[in-house]
This record gives C-alpha cells, structure tokens and sequence, in this order.
C-alpha cells in the first residue's frame, strides 16, 4: 500500500503523505511555477555578493495524469514539464523534467498551517525555528557577527564583505522538518532558496527545471531523522578517544607544544588529544596567524614530531584543506599535473584567500581526487596523526570549469566531496573507527562521510548570531538535518575588531563544551590577544574539572553516539524531540538541549549570570549539582560559575554515574 494518495481535483491535484496534505494546486493557488533568471555571482575570500533578475515566472496548468506522472502546460512553455511520483524505500520521490532549457528556475509550494515550526536547513546559527525568513542555501563562509544591525558586522562588511547575516553558514541544506511530522528534501546542488516568510506555505526555489524532492513521514522526531539518515547517509562511531577529556589546541612549535601539554596535565587537565593546526608551518597576515598551506611536515619549526607523535600516550592531530598556496611544492605539482580547477581560458583559478593565492584542487577529476586522497594517507596518516581539521571547501568560484560541471553547479557540492576524499583516505588506510576529522563546511550528503563537524569561526563574544549563543543552536538545527555529531572552538575563535576574549566567556565556553560529544580549543585567529585555558591557575583548574567530568561521561556519551550511528538520533537535541506538543519547546528554550535521551543541559549564555530561567519537559528531573528534585515546566534555577543548570532523568539507568559526577 503507497504512503501517499494523489488526488485529482478539477483544475488542479492534491498531493497527500500519511493524511497530511501537502500539497495542493489548483488554478486558484498554483503550488508550481516555472521561471527565467539570470544570475550575478562575485566572490571575495570566501563571501558571496548573489544577484539573480527572475525575467519570467509562470504558474503551471495540469493538463492530464497518466499513472503516477502528472503533465503540465503553460503557452510559453515548449513541451511541457512532467512530475513523477514514486515511493522508495518508504520515502516519496518527485521529479520534474522538461526539455525547454529557457525555463531554469521552479518553484513549488507546500502547505503550511499557521502554528507549523520548521527547523533543519542544515546548519543555522540564527533561528531554531525557520518560520518567518527565507534561508539561501549556498555554503560560504558565515560571516563576522552575522547580524546586520551589530556594530561588528558593519565593521566586518566595510573590512572585506565579510559581515555575513542571519543565514550565512558554512552547511546549508536545502530541506527541513516539521511540526506536522514529515520532511522535505531537495536532492539537487544547484543553488536554492527556503522561503518561510508566508503564513500559508512554504516555497522551495531551485535555479534548474529538473528538480528531485524527496518526502518522508514519521510518528516522531526520531523516526523523522532515522528516515532522514537513511537517505544522506550516517556517521560512524567515534572512537573513545576522542570523546575522552580535552583536545588541546595549541601552536607555535615542538617545544611549546609538548610544554604546554606538560603544563595542563601536571595541573591535572584530562587531555586525549593535542591538535596542531600549524604542522606545515605558519605565515602571519593582518588577520592575525595564519598558515602554510603546504601540506607537509615542517621539521624546522616541529624538529622530531613524527617521535613525539609516536611516542606519546595520546593523539596528536593535525590540519588540511582542499587548497594549495601558490609557490608550494604541492601547488608546483599539482600545476605541472593539470590538477586545479580553471578558468573559462583554461589557466589555472587561483584567488586571494587572505593575502596570499591558492590553487584549488578539482575534486571532480578523478586522478586529482586520488592524488590529494593520498596526500593525506601518506602526509598526514602517514606521520601518525589520528585525526586532524578538514578546513574549508566553501570557495568554489561559480565561473570556475572542472572536470565534473560548472561552479555554479558544483558550488554546493563541493565540501562534499572534500569530505568524501578524507573519508576514503581514512578507509583505505584501515583507519576507520581510529582517525577523526572535522569540518565546518557540509552539504547534503556529508552526512554518510564527515566523522565530525564543528562550529567554525565564532566571535569571542555573548552575541547570539555568532557568539557563544549561536553554537548551541548551530548544533540543533543541523542534528535535525541528519548530522548529529557536533563540537565548538571553546572560548570561540575569530579576535578582531578589539573583541577578546576574557576568562568567564572561556569558561562558560568550556561548561557548555563538557556536555557535546567532544571538547576541544583553540587559541584563535591571534592568541596573543585572548585569554588562553594554560595562562593561570584559574583557567587551568576550570578545564581539568570539566575534562575530567568530560572522560567520567564516556559511558554514556558512548551510547549516545551509537544511537546517532545507528539510527541518526542526534546526540544533541531540540527539547521538542522530548514534548513535541509544547509550545515551550519551540518558544523559549533556543539555547537548552537533550544531550541524548536522558540529560537535559542549559548552557549559559551571557555575562554575569548567576539565575537561569529553564524549561523542563514533563517528568521528574533530577538536578545535576544539588540532587534536588524538579517537574516538568518554568523554574530559576542557579547559575554560578562552575554549575551551569544540568539535569538528568530520575529514572535514567545511568543516575548512579550521574551522581558520581556530581562531586567532582
């Protein structure tokens, strides 16, 4: 029996999944359109000025139903546009095709009710519920402040561009959930837009007129994001390394490294991992300290790492990106092999990326896809690293000609495919379940390749669109996209513009960073100028406190991470996923979340707070730090400094380590 029930109706159809009527076109409401549009695309380091001029925009006639196939007419349209619905899999499939190549731009509308939320659209710093705005879904970089009322955004855009808005984010995706118990998914990369600005619908835009939705239904959140793994993909296991204590992010050298690691630890810090970003060496630029885009060990400033690495009890992890700087020995050979992408006169694309020019290797091309996979199995595999960062992948120019199609085409596409080539470098070296790699830049299928994701590049500051705030809903939305494994740069990263950061942010940072499923730092863009978690005493007993509750927590973050590999239950949660019939759960509590089913954190998220006001699903919680006992609804609770408001279940069959940690 189908899952969906087509409905001819007099001018128009209806299209149902499980009783919920999704769509309905008609003459009177068309729910498809097609349109004409020409597109202005310009780039600089990373940010995107996007223009499009929609010359033509046309509802679409049904004209008849053969089957499951629906024809459409309109007099300016050659040929017609058929719309083929099947299910697969239990998930409903819609393709649209025509031949008429005039016609690039569809549109189509789907119900929507008045108290409908929506969420997902991969990875939004901004908003948990996408009601109300219209989300563009072109990965780039998400912008210094990302508000365009905020002092630093104007700073930032009259800097480079580079300010960023409410939807700027390095994992867009084109789909979402809802309220209403059904997900919609766009499959197609080319650039598309999620308007959620009327009462009545919600419009998916895309720029091609041969576009593959993909539907599904469930009873609850966790059948919802299960269907949704199914489709994109599912991450693996984390191994218990990495969600032990603290990885330490550090720079500058062999030496200080190693002593600074000895540092932490002599105070008692709990470390599984020392992160290097700047194995390959470093170039500073007006942005602060940055690095050699080289690929390759530089002796000189880390003299016997590949010793160290080995010989040390704990992971040592490096740093990588899809791009190669001018002048390098991987750029010579990469230039000399016909690797990199191109422009429209066949000359290698390279482009400022901060003072400094890189090539772009084409991911598309198979033998530059195998030669950059080897790059990391020999170079940084090869050296003993067990995981590193996978940096970037969002600056794929849209004039750009690759192997595989057009940027404009491919734009989307491209994180990826930089994540499919880490994956597939960490498989062949029989690494999987061992090797981690994070990134910050997604799409639509990095769920099935990315072992991690993080937050990328915060502001140092409290702001709620690229602050402390905006990490914990960055987490909540792209968990109920289906990539449910996520961590933050604790204390942020970006310091410009006269921000610092100071040691509350750093240790509230910390706090929150204890209840993700790993917790790590980094120094950020110029660490001379922020507080740093090794500079006193203070700081360091602060993260040997919360390494320690961090590795004491393994038992059941393990479980929490299985849950999420087999069945894409995000270890991070919505509080909706637990009373999906609360209003509170959408309303209020944007910056608390279920880490897995049974402990419910509320980080906290501005200045001097010592009270927070939280929201409980109903039940009987159990608070983290004074054994006191609280019922679903509103409650103050106290928020001092080392006890941010953390519950968990009464009845959770892991309260007795729940109780350990509460002396600690």
């Amino acid at each position: 029996m189908k899952s969906y029930d087509v409905a001819l109706r007099e001018d128009g159809f209806t299209l149902s999944l499980g009783g919920r009527e999704l769509i309905r076109h008609d003459a009177a409401a068309p729910a498809l359109y097609l349109g004409r549009g020409a597109e202005k695309i310009a780039m600089f380091r990373g940010n995107f000025d996007i223009r499009d001029r929609v010359s033509q925009r046309v509802a679409l006639r049904l004209e008849k139903r053969e089957g499951d196939t629906l024809y459409f007419s309109h007099p300016d349209l050659r040929g017609g546009l058929t719309l083929h619905i099947e299910e697969r899999d239990g998930l409903v499939h819609m393709e649209t095709k025509t031949a008429d190549e005039r016609f690039n731009r569809l549109w189509l509308r789907l119900r929507a009710e008045k108290d409908e939320h929506v969420t997902g659209g991969g990875e939004q710093f901004s908003a948990l519920d996408l009601r109300g705005r219209v989300y563009p879904i072109w990965t780039r970089e998400q912008g210094v402040g990302r508000n365009k009322l905020t002092e630093i955004t104007r700073l930032a855009d009259a800097s480079d561009g580079g300010g960023g808005d409410y939807h700027t984010t390095f994992f867009p995706q084109p789909g979402f959930i809802s309220s209403r118990m059904y997900f919609a998914h766009l499959m197609n990369y080319e650039y598309a837009e999620l308007d959620f600005e009327d009462a009545d619908f919600h419009e998916l835009g895309v720029w091609t007129a041969n576009a593959h939705f993909v539907f599904g239904t469930g009873e609850s959140y966790a059948a919802l994001t299960d269907r949704l793994g199914a489709l994109l993909g599912r991450q693996p296991m984390l191994p218990d390394w990495a969600m032990k204590g603290l990885w330490l992010g550090v720079q500058g050298g062999t030496e200080r490294a190693t002593s600074l690691e000895k540092r932490c630890r002599d105070h008692g810090v709990d470390l599984s991992a020392v992160w290097i970003q700047d194995w390959e060496g470093k170039r500073v630029t007006s942005f602060g300290k940055r690095l050699q885009w080289d690929w390759r060990w530089n002796p000189e400033m880390y003299p016997g790492l590949d010793r160290v690495i080995r010989e040390d009890d704990i992971a040592w992890m490096g740093y990588i990106n899809p791009y190669l700087v001018e002048g390098g020995q991987l750029f010579r050979e990469a230039a000399e092999k016909r690797y990199f992408v191109r422009r429209a006169d066949g000359s290698d694309y390279l482009f400022d990326f901060g003072e400094f020019d890189c090539g772009v290797v084409d991911l598309t091309m198979p033998e530059a896809f195998a030669w950059y996979k080897n790059v990391i199995r020999e170079n940084l595999i090869g050296l003993g690293f067990r995981g590193w960062m996978a940096d970037f992948g969002e600056y794929l120019p849209a004039d750009a000609v690759c192997c595989g199609g057009s940027g404009l085409s491919l734009h989307n596409e491209w994180p990826a495919l930089w994540a499919k080539c880490n994956r597939e470098a960490v498989e062949e070296s029989g690494k999987l379940g061992e090797c981690v790699f994070f990134m910050r830049a997604g799409a639509a299928g990095s769920q099935g390749s990315a072992t991690l994701i993080w937050a990328g590049d915060q502001c140092v500051d409290w702001s709620d669109d690229d602050g402390l705030p905006s990490v914990v809903t960055a987490a909540l939305t792209l968990g109920m996209s289906g990539f449910g494994l996520h961590c933050s740069d604790a204390g942020g990263y970006t310091t410009l513009f006269d921000l610092k950061r100071d040691e509350e942010l750093l240790e509230r940072w910390l706090e929150f960073a204890c209840f993700t499923p790993v917790m790590r730092t980094h120094e950020g863009n110029r660490p001379d100028s922020n507080v740093q978690l090794y500079d006193n005493e203070r700081t360091l007993a602060a993260a040997a406190r919360w390494s320690r509750i961090h590795t004491a927590l393994l038992p059941y973050l393990r479980a929490c991470v299985r849950e999420n590999a087999e069945h894409s239950a995000p270890v991070m949660r919505p509080l909706f996923w637990a009373a999906p019939e609360a209003k509170e759960a959408w309303q209020r509590e944007r910056y608390s979340y279920l880490l897995g089913g049974d402990v419910l954190v509320c980080p906290v998220v501005e200045p001097n707070c010592t009270q927070r006001a939280v929201w409980l699903p109903e039940g009987e919680w159990v608070h983290l730090w004074s054994g006191e006992r609280y019922h679903g609804g509103a409650h103050d609770v106290p928020a001092p400094m080392g006890r941010p408001p953390v519950f968990y279940r009464a009845e959770s069959a892991y309260r007795e380590l729940f109780r350990d940690i509460a002396r600690m």
